[in-house]
């Protein structure tokens, strides 16, 4: 079980509060764009074997969507973050480096 904290709200619960909402960062494109960006976005995700960065909601909180930054083998939860940001904060890519040395870092 997920424990997962609502950085909109402050509280901390269990995944159960919350509503996944896939990945997170995602490029979007707008008009104009071709076929192959719009379906690149649209099917297109990553499912990787260890960090992954999501989007989630507090369905049963404060209702409003945040960012997770996560382990998908060990469910090790980093850090959540504000929605309206673009990329990751620099002091949780440093947390999860210094956790997972072997990471790459955010694409």
């Amino acid at each position: 079980m997920l424990l997962i904290t609502c950085p909109c709200c402050g509280v901390t619960a269990e995944e159960t509060e919350f509503a996944p909402g896939g990945e997170a960062h995602l490029k979007r494109f707008g008009p104009g764009s071709s076929d192959a960006d719009y379906e690149s976005y649209m099917f297109n995700r990553k499912n990787p074997r260890g960090v992954h960065f999501e989007r989630w909601r507090h369905a049963y909180g404060c209702g409003k969507w945040f960012l997770v930054a996560r382990d998908t083998v060990t469910l090790e939860v980093f850090a959540s973050y504000p929605a309206q940001t673009h990329r990751p904060p620099e002091e949780i890519v440093n947390k999860i480096k210094e956790k997972r040395p072997e990471w790459e870092g955010f694409a």
